[in-house]
């Protein structure tokens, strides 16, 4: 078990880095990849079940849609799941993509705030990134880049309402398919 100063130091430690920078074989933070740091670093026997606490804690892993949208949206996300999300899913059947669903929360008690961007998968494996937040920050083209992997896997990434369309990435690959869910603009920071 990490103490609360050993936790605020690995959220200071994954500020901006990605785990290819520790040698770890991964684009972004994952349980894995995050319980291999912790060990390096505080010498700690950590099992991934641990780390998946702590990751649930700040506020990541698997959520229903409705659970993304803030209470004005919710009825037209219930709708958008039944009527836009399945041909998304048949889409990224037909290329053999994953489906990721990215929202970013902000991290409570640290110092400076931290953000952190996550991006769950139709199978609720979680990849992320913690930054540190400016005033509106835009969603992060290296995030998205990554999603895709090394072998520039085709990805489907459903974007909840933490980003207006005008802050999302331009130009980006046409193996990146960037989908909205319904918002009315608010920020989902938790």
């Amino acid at each position: 078990m990490l103490s609360r100063e050993q936790e605020l130091e690995l959220i200071d430690t994954l500020r901006g880095v990605h785990p290819d920078q520790f040698d770890l074989d991964e684009e972004l933070w994952t349980r894995q990849s995050l319980t291999a740091l912790i060990q390096r670093q505080f010498e700690l026997p950590m099992d991934a079940g641990a780390v998946g606490a702590y990751l649930r804690a700040w506020g990541l892993g698997p959520r229903e849609p409705r659970e993304r949208a803030c209470g004005l949206c919710v009825g037209a996300v219930e709708r958008w799941v039944r009527s836009e999300y399945p041909a998304i899913t048949r889409a990224a059947q037909e290329h053999l993509a994953e489906v990721y669903w990215i929202g970013r929360v902000r991290l409570r008690g640290t110092m400076p705030a931290a953000d952190v961007i996550s991006a769950v998968s139709s199978r609720g494996r979680v990849r992320f990134m913690i930054t540190t937040p400016n005033v509106d920050p835009p969603l992060p083209r290296d995030f998205v880049l990554r999603l895709s992997g090394a072998e520039e896997r085709t990805v489907h990434l459903i974007v909840d309402g933490s980003w207006a369309r005008n802050e999302w990435p331009r130009r980006l690959p046409r193996r990146i398919v960037l989908h909205p869910l319904p918002s009315c603009g608010r920020a989902l920071a938790a």
